[in-house]
């Protein structure tokens, strides 16, 4: 049983204009929790592909700084920076779509993940574009959390769509959506439609999805 309500809060999340790489207006999605794990166990996690298939997707390519990358049924892309245990920085989908995950060493031997996702504001449309992503790397973070604790699902891709897990991403849309709105980066009816579309994306299966 996964504690719903501890995963979504362990979660920070943010959404804020920033400047993307093409030099103009840009949106980005923000996330930070916290691992009971050394910063070197939480780098192969999510670097070591034989790892990253059994919380997340299975990956393929060449996997340096320099090289590409692809998810299996998801998206691909460029190895920008990668910095062990401590950078890693890519292209995620498109060459403006631009993803870093930095890892810091916290108290206690654990480590704070903080991950970054920004786009221009010409593909996002506004700060309710995090709606389409936010749920997506929530669910990321929860499997690495599972993962670093033993008790991944046997087939991750297929715990996506349980119940509980659609749950999950159900809070985390609504989480987003309170990012969203305390940025100012979205009104009031972009965050509405984009809540709906993203709760018909990540809960397809859950009643109303509301």
């Amino acid at each position: 049983m996964i504690d719903i309500i501890r995963q979504i809060s362990a979660i920070h999340r943010e959404v804020a204009r920033r400047t993307a790489v093409t030099g103009g207006p840009g949106i980005s999605v923000s996330l930070q929790r916290t691992y009971d794990a050394p910063p070197a166990d939480v780098w192969d996690a999510i670097t070591n592909p034989e790892r990253i298939k059994r919380w997340f997707v299975p990956v393929s390519g060449d996997l340096r700084q320099g090289g590409k990358f692809q998810l299996q049924g998801n998206a691909g892309g460029d190895i920008l920076r990668c910095e062990p245990p401590r950078l890693l920085r890519l292209t995620f989908g498109g060459e403006t779509s631009i993803v870093e995950i930095r890892l810091f060493a916290t108290d206690g031997d654990t480590t704070r993940l903080e991950l970054e996702h920004n786009v221009p504001t010409d593909t996002a449309g506004s700060g309710a574009g995090s709606l389409f992503v936010g749920p997506g790397w929530d669910g990321g973070l929860l499997g690495l959390d599972l993962f670093l604790r033993g008790q991944a699902p046997e087939d991750p891709v297929k715990a996506a769509s349980s119940p509980e897990v659609q749950e999950f991403s159900r809070r985390s849309a609504h989480a987003w959506a309170e990012a969203v709105a305390a940025s100012g980066t979205a009104t009031a009816d972009e965050i509405a439609g984009a809540l709906q579309a993203s709760l018909a994306h990540f809960a397809p299966d859950l009643p109303s999805a509301s």
